[in-house]
């Protein structure tokens, strides 16, 4: 079963969710908001050879409200990855969403062909 981390009123979220549903593919959704992942699951993003390349700049939501208003762009450059990493672990406002992951992989946002891609065999 996947681990989606997501916010229920992100069109993106939805979006995922309905992929998912419409593939039969089973999932339970974990609001990132209140349970946000652990800084653990966020260095494995990073940190692992997954289907996709992330780096540590692709976890945060950069189109988010938080993420401006505390002027993040700027900061992170000076910020250790454990830094980052607490800071992201810390807020999930401030984390891209959803995460979806199996617990070996990963996706981080939503598109659809990467989703086929990655969860189409799960």
């Amino acid at each position: 079963m996947l681990t989606l981390y997501g916010y229920m009123k992100c069109s993106t979220c939805r979006n995922a969710i309905a992929w998912l549903e419409a593939q039969g593919i089973a999932h339970k959704v974990v609001d990132i908001t209140q349970h946000p992942p652990t800084k653990q699951v966020l260095k494995k993003i990073v940190a692992q050879d997954q289907p996709i390349d992330y780096q540590l700049k692709h976890l945060y939501n950069t189109s988010g409200i938080q993420y401006r208003e505390q002027g993040i762009a700027a900061k992170r450059e000076k910020m250790t990855e454990t830094a980052q990493l607490d800071l992201l672990a810390g807020n999930g406002m401030l984390i891209k969403r959803p995460i979806v992951t199996d617990g070996k992989r990963f996706t981080v946002g939503f598109k659809a062909e990467v989703f086929e891609r990655v969860w189409g065999d799960a």
